[in-house]
């Protein structure tokens, strides 16, 4: 695939007013308020949108914490949730719900799970909300095998079409990526109880791992679906060379063999340069490197005129970017905040269109943005 893009560039329950001091932003067609919702989140990292009359934002701490947000902004434990192992970027990861939910209450979580030997993978667990409990919960899915090192362990849920999406890290191990029998460091499709998806790749390597969809990621950290079904991911590079990228069943996307990125510290080329036949390229890359976190594609009335694009946090510059979509191809790149409330980790969107953005610091915020008028 032709590269079409480059830019150079606790307490048990506690109660936060949503009357904090907002500020005002300036884009390319918005003039843009910014709400403080609810603060005191110890480094939160993945948001879903609970459905219901009055909508709640289920909230998982990397800490190993699960959190529940009112619409009023009021922050209330959850119990019961999976045990993380907490390492490095290790901990409570990825948060996603069932299409189920007003019926079952059923929910995902994704997390690291470490054994005695101090190695971990990601893990997926799912189990009822009731109330501000999480019960029933069970491990469906153990990525294999375990590494150790607290790095790259990916860890984004997404669902479409009655799949789980769960996005994973390199764990470090670079040459794993490109190791179809390992999971590590690839794209997976999962049923709701963590077994391969029902048209997911025919592998012809023998021992294959049958839940990978795509490999060759370094560390997926941001997936999106659009309303024509394309799946966008976006993944760390090292020095340089995020990627975005337009997910196909069974491709090979490079990482460590082709990367736009160096090696840290001494600048040094990694693998056989930046394109290699058989190997895709990214739609879209960083450098130097705005390290991409969390990602969701825009719909809407409120900011009606994004429909369709793409919009990401940054941790390194405390951005919200917006990729403009057309035909596959990103057009154009707007970049808001310029660290104005620190690194971005997570981005989402409720039915009306609102942006909800979280920060990852030890006094984390979820923030809200509307368009002023």
């Amino acid at each position: 695939m032709k590269l079409r893009t480059l830019t150079c560039l606790t307490l048990a329950t506690l109660a936060v007013t949503q009357t904090l001091a907002a500020e005002t932003i300036k884009s390319q067609n918005y003039s843009i308020q910014v709400d403080t919702l609810a603060e005191g989140l110890e480094r939160p990292w993945s948001m879903a949108l609970l459905p219901g009359e009055s909508p709640q934002w289920l909230v998982s701490e990397r800490n190993g914490e699960l959190k529940l947000i009112g619409s009023d902004g009021k922050v209330t434990d959850i119990e019961g949730g999976p045990d993380a192992w907490q390492r490095g970027q290790g901990g409570l990861l990825g948060v996603a719900v069932s299409p189920e939910f007003a019926k079952t209450g059923e929910v995902f979580i994704a997390f690291s799970e470490g054994t005695r030997g101090n190695q971990a993978s990601t893990a997926v667990a799912k189990g009822q909300l009731m109330g501000n409990r999480l019960v029933n919960v069970k491990t469906i899915f153990s990525a294999n095998p375990k590494h150790s090192g607290g790095r790259h362990f990916g860890g984004r849920l997404a669902v479409q079409d009655q799949c789980l999406w769960l996005t994973l890290g390199d764990r470090g191990e670079r040459p794993s990526s490109q190791d179809l029998t390992s999971h590590t460091g690839s794209l997976l499709r999962l049923t709701f109880d963590g077994a391969p998806c029902a048209g997911n790749p025919s592998w012809q390597e023998k021992g294959a791992q049958p839940e990978i969809y795509s490999y060759g990621h370094r560390n997926i950290q941001g997936i999106a679906i659009t309303d024509k079904g394309d799946l966008w991911t976006h993944e760390h590079g090292p020095q340089g060379g995020d990627e975005l990228n337009l997910i196909a069943k069974g491709n090979n996307y490079g990482w460590p063999v082709i990367t736009y990125g160096k090696n840290y510290g001494t600048g040094t080329d990694i693998g056989e340069g930046t394109e290699k036949q058989g190997m895709e390229q990214p739609v879209h890359y960083w450098v130097p490197s705005i390290a991409p976190s969390g990602m969701t594609a825009y719909k809407g009335k409120l900011f009606s005129k994004w429909n369709g694009d793409l919009l990401l946090g940054s941790l390194k510059f405390g951005l919200l970017v917006r990729l403009e979509i057309k035909d596959g191809e990103i057009v154009s790149e707007e970049r808001l905040l310029d660290n104005q409330f620190g690194r971005i980790r997570d981005v989402a969107i409720d039915p009306e269109g609102v942006i909800y953005l979280l920060t990852d610091s030890s006094n984390g915020k979820l923030l809200k943005l509307t368009p002023q008028g």
